[in-house]
């Protein structure tokens, strides 16, 4: 049996002097899309502008008697906040307006419970969930059913009914070190693959990271209109010309006010971008406040680094590519660009928008790959390395570490032709080891 479809009503909470009425359209609009992608039908809007929230409701007393009229007259079934609530005011909304009441965090992690789709991401998922939960249980308990289905109802949340706080606590136990575990497999992962330059997507939902990486690879990746339409990383080896490879990983993309419990259980996924010698940043260069969402990709990505080092043990900041996409959308795409370039100097236009199920219109793609190509190039530049024939060590480091392409001995010298890493050429000069940079 399909449950019913929710009837969503959506309530925003800024704090006076902190948005300006467009704004909170804006992030009512996005919250209506994240109930739209889970699954559910949005019968009404409002907004109470507060000083602080209020410890019962978050809201004034006043405004939630308001509410509740509201939610009688038009049949709503579930109420949405775009601010965090406390167990104690969600329980209290719920008894007082006698419908489900959730917040943003709620339905972000019921979206990626119904959206993940690898071993990893369900993991990662029920983790999130479950630190959600526990401080809930109470709340939780005297609203799930078994026979009931619905918005927040799904994954991890249906077995709560018999559980108590000391088995979640153990689960988290458990969840938390098996992502450990996936994140050394990930790591070992990336040491075996191909000596080849790795480039990481990132972006705010929605703003067509999978797009891209549909158009470069030409493979048929999944794409849809929705926020959080793919949550699992996938990795894609990609010719961008001269014979130079671009490994391109597609990572999940950030949001607004993202949980904090889902930015820590994801931490094996974003490795990738940590790992990565490039970051594509892509942005939506149709959305209105596309600088807002700029601004929260890159807050998440520093809150996710944590001042980490890279694989090479160097913390310094890594090459941003800035790719506005949708530019199919923007009544005059050159003169957006020559203004964003006063602030992203190397930022390139695309539009990977699927015109059919085979077909990506590609408007930019080979100037991406143009910048690929000049970024592989500085990566790793062609050289060519003289070693001595005894030292089978260097030699198999040199076939672990750089991309050998070519191998010959002459005169009691093995000459590699290879493409090298700076960092590695530099470990060569150091040995003394006798190394030619290609024109």
């Amino acid at each position: 049996m399909q449950p019913p479809v929710e009837r969503a009503f959506l309530v925003g909470a800024p704090r006076k002097g902190t948005a300006e009425a467009t704004q909170v359209e804006e992030h009512l609009d996005e919250l209506g899309r994240l109930a739209d992608t889970a699954g559910a039908d949005i019968v009404g809007r409002t907004y109470q502008r507060i000083e602080a929230p209020t410890p019962n409701f978050y809201l004034g007393q006043g405004k939630v008697e308001e509410l509740k009229g509201v939610l009688n007259r038009n049949g709503s079934t579930l109420v949405l906040f775009d601010e965090p609530l406390s167990p104690v005011q969600g329980t209290n909304l719920e008894q007082v307006l006698a419908v489900r009441v959730m917040d943003r965090t709620e339905v972000i992690l019921d979206i990626f419970a119904t959206r993940a789709r690898s071993a990893e991401a369900k993991l990662q998922v029920e983790l999130a969930q479950l630190e959600y939960l526990l401080p809930r249980l109470t709340r939780m308990w005297t609203h799930l059913s078994r026979i009931r289905g619905g918005i927040g109802l799904r994954g991890p949340g249906e077995t709560q009914l018999e559980t108590d706080r000391r088995a979640i606590r153990r689960k988290i136990s458990v969840l938390k070190k098996r992502l450990e575990d996936v994140a050394d497999h990930r790591a070992n992962q990336r040491q075996g693959r191909r000596a080849c330059p790795s480039a990481a997507l990132v972006g705010y939902t929605n703003a067509g990271k999978s797009s891209v990486l549909r158009a470069l690879s030409g493979d048929d990746i999944f794409v849809e209109d929705r926020l959080f339409a793919t949550l699992d990383t996938l990795t894609r080896e990609v010719d961008v010309g001269d014979g130079y490879r671009f490994r391109l990983t597609d990572t999940v993309g950030f949001i607004r006010k993202l949980p904090h419990h889902l930015v820590a259980s994801f931490r094996a996924t974003l490795e990738e971008a940590r790992a990565a010698d490039l970051l594509l940043h892509v942005i939506d260069a149709s959305h209105p406040a596309w600088e807002e969402q700029v601004e929260v990709v890159e807050s998440e990505m520093r809150n996710a680094e944590g001042g980490t080092r890279n694989s090479r043990g160097s913390s310094e900041r890594k090459r941003v590519i800035y790719l506005l996409n949708k530019a199919d959308l923007l009544p005059d795409p050159e003169a957006f660009l020559a203004q964003v370039r006063e602030r992203y100097p190397h930022a390139v236009l695309t539009s990977t928008v699927p015109t059919s199920a085979l077909q990506v219109r590609r408007l930019g793609v080979e100037e991406l790959r143009h910048a690929l190509r000049t970024s592989a190039q500085a990566l790793r530049p062609m050289a060519c390395i003289r070693v001595p024939v005894g030292d089978g060590k260097l030699l198999a480091a040199l076939h672990r570490d750089a991309e050998v392409m070519q191998e010959a001995q002459v005169d009691g010298v093995v000459e590699v032709t290879a493409r090298v890493e700076a960092w590695l050429l530099g470990k060569l000069r150091r040995q003394g080891i006798e190394v030619e940079i290609a024109p």
